[in-house]
């Protein structure tokens, strides 16, 4: 009599595994001195709870059989995967069209102390799932259509691969919601430094894990302090 066990699960032939890595904690916003700005973006780097965490989510994909390594145009995607390029020795590929998701007048931090606050508008962002309400912000169609169309090109260039990306809490949301279908905002938790896995088979988008935290959990304090450049 023939059996047929239940299998682990098995990435399609020509599939690509991406690796969502949200960058670790970013310093704090200062009233008196907004982040700087590339591009019109709001661009603070690591603090050092952050950097803490780029270590730990070095150790462990590492261990996960990365292929190629991407990063976006902020600084803070590109401190928090340094740790992993250099233990791996690659060379990490810059890929715009992941960065944040642009906030217009809310950028440079101010984003935090909005939401903070829950005034208004912030309360209005959250009901209705849409950052375009934030003045001069970026229109879903625009943010929806730049994030798909860079994750495609990674999943083009890699099939057969693991892919890690270190990207941004906005654009790990908007790729999971495109996966699945669900509300807008329905992924926009992932805390910094987890990681959330999607499997890229032409069209068809496959959600292995959201915010993946364990290991950041745990374990003793390390490299407090110390620049992942050093």
């Amino acid at each position: 009599m023939a059996e047929y066990r239940q299998l682990r699960f098995e990435p399609p032939p020509g599939a690509t595994t991406v690796l969502l890595v949200r960058h670790g904690e970013s310093e704090p916003l200062d009233d008196d001195r907004p982040f700087p700005l590339i591009e019109g973006q709001g661009d603070p780097a690591l603090a050092a709870e952050g950097i803490e965490q780029a270590y730990r989510v070095s150790d462990r994909l590492v261990l996960e059989g990365v292929d190629a390594v991407y990063v976006t145009s902020l600084c803070r995607t590109v401190q928090t995967a340094a740790p992993l390029v250099k233990r791996l020795g690659l060379d990490p590929v810059v890929e715009p069209d992941l960065r944040e998701v642009f906030l217009g007048e809310w950028e440079g931090g101010l984003l935090r102390k909005m939401m903070r606050e829950q005034g208004p508008l912030a309360r209005r962002v959250l009901a209705e799932q849409r950052w375009e309400i934030v003045p001069g912000a970026e229109s879903a169609t625009t943010f929806s259509g730049r994030v798909r169309r860079g994750l495609e090109r990674i999943a083009v260039a890699h099939p057969d691969q693991h892919v890690a990306l270190f990207t941004h809490g906005g654009v790990v949301g908007e790729l999971l919601a495109q996966a699945t279908g669900s509300d807008p905002f329905a992924f926009t938790g992932a805390d910094n430094g987890s990681i959330s896995e999607i499997v890229v088979s032409g069209p068809r988008w496959i959600v292995r894990r959201f915010n993946d935290t364990t290991h950041l959990d745990g374990g003793p304090t390390r490299r407090l302090g110390v620049s992942p450049e050093n």
